[in-house]
């Protein structure tokens, strides 16, 4: 019966419970870089998600500019658009029958028609305003 050295027992117990804590340290090692890594991204997307705040908080104060001046209404060069807009001066709402009457057209349908016409084209370009169906106005600023 051969008895083992106790002292190379415990040698070898050692040498074990070392290899295995190695390996664990060796391990534990890994997964410490590997969360540094996953904390080092998270801290970046935080980072950006602050900054996006920040910026659109900042465009939010700002004032908003004023929107850009509407042109100017251009008149066509027709005499009778310069000659209805004369007549229309008044500021009383008038009737393309009545603008008839003012320019010394016959009161027939035709003329009566086109110059509903050309008041409907002033409203369209924004230069009379239509108060009411075939009533024409110049606009109010």
């Amino acid at each position: 019966m051969s008895t083992s050295d106790p002292g190379t027992w415990l040698l070898n117990r050692i040498d074990a419970r070392e290899k295995a804590l190695t390996s664990q340290i060796e391990q534990t090692q890994d997964q410490i870089e590997e969360l540094t890594a996953r904390l080092r991204e998270l801290d970046q997307d935080l980072d950006h998600l602050r900054i996006t705040r920040k910026t659109l908080l900042l465009l939010a104060a700002e004032p908003h500019p004023a929107p850009p001046p509407l042109p100017a209404p251009v008149v066509p060069d027709h005499p009778a658009y310069q000659q209805i807009l004369t007549l229309i001066t008044g500021g009383q709402p008038t009737r393309a029958r009545d603008l008839c009457l003012a320019l010394d057209l016959p009161l027939e349908g035709k003329n009566i028609e086109n110059t509903r016409a050309k008041l409907k084209r002033l409203v369209t370009l924004g230069i009379l305003v239509e108060t009411e169906p075939g009533l024409f106005a110049q606009s109010r600023p």
